[in-house]
């Protein structure tokens, strides 16, 4: 467990110097980050990066501000805001996300078959999906 923590600190890190590189804080970075798998709506989003409602009101505010996402009616729920990643978005993630060298230097030391394995133990413990392909990095 403490192998675990001691990891998720190191990629956090990494990620946060990353985020702020592009003059975003952790929590914009994570958003874009979770919206690179498709649009989600709000409450979803809050739920997932673990924040009140009303925090992640003002994070995709400043995302929108930025042009870095918007703001789309749900086509199932008009009720429903989902938040969607612009091109700008995800450019930016894309940096973002090249720019963790730490994470990258620890995966490289990985054969594929390992990071394959990694990836699917992760996704395996954490979600509660069935594990699928890992993306590309």
């Amino acid at each position: 467990m403490e192998l675990l923590s001691v990891s998720l600190g190191a990629y956090y890190g990494d990620f946060t110097v990353a985020a702020a590189s592009e003059n975003l804080t952790a929590s914009q970075g994570k958003t874009l980050n979770v919206l690179r798998r498709g649009p989600a709506a709000m409450r979803a989003l809050a739920t997932i990066l673990t924040c009140d409602a009303s925090n992640m009101t003002g994070i995709v505010d400043r995302l929108e501000k930025r042009g870095l996402v918007r703001r789309e009616p749900s086509p199932t729920d008009r009720r429903v805001k989902n938040v969607v990643l612009t091109a700008e978005g995800e450019r930016v993630i894309d940096v973002i996300r090249g720019k963790m060298h730490a994470t990258r230097a620890g995966l490289d030391r990985l054969s594929d078959e390992e990071r394959d394995t990694l990836y699917s133990l992760l996704e395996r413990a954490f979600t509660s999906r069935p594990a699928t392909p890992r993306p590309s990095a």
